[in-house]
């Protein structure tokens, strides 16, 4: 094991079972959540976010089915200490907004998987990115083995986050009130993680995505 584990404090576990995750109470976010969809929306969620030091960050793309089909990211969602905002990156011309974001230094962007997020992004826009981290990459860093969301979410916040519409279409023009809880619930966990990491003192020294 990774000598790092010792730095996970002894009340968290370093796995959890099927069983035990289901036995967990189920959490979905339930803050604000706002579709940006006009100027003024776009304005506000920057501003917004502008003043945070670390966000949740997180996209979707539309599932394929078939061997050697592929998609661009459909969805980006970017969770505040006040509101989880939904880009829907194939309705609008986002671009200025996202590579702004994932460029500034000084808002640390979490999420799962960030390295594959930012290479599908990259499919639509040249990005600059600057103090991302991977969650489940830190998790790995303290010899943890299980390091999707759900798992964290699990043995870190003690709660449980249902899959729900993980693979349905994100592409759609409107998305369903079950896609749009999905979503923010996903963007809203990377960010509450994060903030248990420092709690905890898991990414004093980590080092951050370039």
């Amino acid at each position: 094991m990774n000598s790092a584990a010792t730095l996970l404090p002894a009340e968290y576990r370093r796995e959890i079972s099927s069983a035990e995750l289901i036995a967990l109470p189920i959490r979905r976010y339930e803050g604000e959540v706002a579709l940006v969809s006009t100027p003024a929306e776009l304005e506000r969620a920057l501003a917004d976010i502008g003043t945070e030091r670390v966000v949740g960050f997180d996209t979707e793309t539309r599932p394929s089915f078939r061997k050697g089909e592929s998609y661009p990211p459909c969805l980006a969602q970017v969770a505040t200490a006040r509101a989880v905002y939904l880009f829907q990156l194939l309705r609008q011309d986002f671009s200025h907004a996202i590579a702004q974001l994932l460029g500034a230094r000084e808002i640390v962007k979490v999420g799962i998987s960030v390295a594959e997020d930012l290479r599908q992004l990259r499919q639509l826009y040249p990005l600059d990115v600057a103090s991302v981290i991977d969650a489940g990459a830190v998790a790995r860093h303290h010899g943890l083995r299980q390091t999707g969301l759900r798992n964290l979410a699990a043995i870190f916040l003690g709660i449980r986050i249902p899959k729900g519409t993980r693979t349905s279409n994100w592409a759609a023009p409107r998305l369903s009130a079950a896609q749009v809880v999905y979503a923010a619930t996903d963007a809203w966990a990377c960010r509450e993680l994060y903030l248990c990491y420092e709690r905890i003192g898991l990414v004093r020294n980590q080092a951050l995505l370039r």
